[in-house]
């Protein structure tokens, strides 16, 4: 029982889990009625709905991001890549397409996106952070053009299910969060992807020798990252009924990589926890939350998150616990 304990303190998923358990327990205590669920319609409504609901779109970015970290890379233009994706769909819309084509365009912006990252990186071998910031500065000019610097407006009652429908009493949102989650958990376990991203992720040199072909590996990964990207542009977009070239998806690749490195992934690539990123997700996204409901200033919200996140990386670093161990070591050996 002992060990079993021991190893689960140890876990990478159980100080960021311990954080998301006490921000609840904050929540409870600062909102009266904050764990209460209502049913109105059929369908489920209360903070803690709100909370999976919104965190939609960062966990689907952040699964793909976690798939991008665990070569050791990193993918900063999610966010630009989301609000192309919002503003292609949204203008096909307007336009009298069907909500089968915006979707199917989306996602085909997500690949084309992915395969441009995955190919300068990969192929060309340049530095994944100023390979992707090509995109996320690029992107968002892109995003501009197609809605020629205006908020688009979308009034198509299908295509705002995706962000604001229920189903089976919840959110639709969270239904597509779980489906891909679920596509990738079965990716990695099922699959051979899974192996051979850990591989080069711990050992390019090594993954080369076994026969793996990384460059390929590294391909589908950003693809893969892109098209997360696209999927969370689409419920934004459904979400708010609009597209906004600037605003949509503005720094959310920063919580993306929290998330992922809160849930235990290291940035150092090799193994990669999507359990973990889908506690980090939710504790960036109850962390948001904690913060308004307590009335923080907007402009030190920021820093409050960021002391936060601070505070939950050096619980996760079995070094820096050693530090407060290493005292009470001493004074046995002293006493002995």
């Amino acid at each position: 029982m002992k060990q079993a304990m021991d190893s689960f303190l140890r876990a990478k998923i159980f100080w960021p889990l311990a954080a998301l358990v006490l921000l609840l327990l904050i929540n409870a205590i600062m909102i009266p009625g904050f764990f209460t669920i209502e049913v109105k319609d059929g369908h489920l409504f209360g903070s803690t709905i709100d909370i999976l609901n919104r965190v939609t779109p960062l966990l689907v970015i952040a699964i793909g991001m976690t798939l991008v970290i665990a070569k050791e890379g990193i993918d900063i233009s999610v966010g630009s890549v989301l609000a192309i994706a919002a503003a292609a769909s949204a203008d096909l819309l307007n336009n009298n397409a069907s909500v089968s084509t915006a979707i199917i365009a989306a996602l085909l912006i997500g690949v084309v996106c992915g395969l441009w990252n995955g190919v300068l990186v990969a192929y060309f071998e340049i530095q994944p952070m100023i390979a992707t910031l090509i995109l996320m500065t690029v992107g968002r000019g892109i995003a501009q053009l197609i809605t020629d610097g205006q908020i688009l407006t979308v009034h198509n009652e299908a295509f705002q299910y995706i962000g604001k429908g229920f189903l089976l009493g919840l959110p639709f949102s969270i239904f597509i969060g779980l489906t891909v989650l679920f596509i990738i958990l079965f990716l990695k376990k099922k699959t051979a992807l899974g192996l051979f991203l850990e591989s080069i992720g711990a050992n390019m040199t090594g993954s080369i020798y076994t026969g793996i072909q990384p460059k390929r590996i590294i391909l589908i990964v950003y693809m893969i990252s892109g098209v997360c990207a696209a999927i969370a542009g689409l419920i934004v977009c459904a979400n708010v009924s609009s597209a906004d070239a600037n605003n949509a998806g503005l720094w959310i690749e920063l919580d993306a990589i929290l998330a992922v490195v809160i849930g235990g992934t290291s940035m150092r690539g090799g193994r990669y926890y999507l359990g973990g990123t889908l506690v980090g997700a939710l504790f960036i996204q109850t962390l948001s939350t904690t913060i308004y409901s307590m009335g923080i200033r907007p402009e030190i919200t920021m820093v409050v998150k960021a002391i936060v996140v601070i505070i939950v990386c050096l619980l996760q670093s079995p070094e820096f616990r050693q530090m407060f161990k290493q005292p009470t070591m001493k004074k046995k050996v002293n006493a002995a």
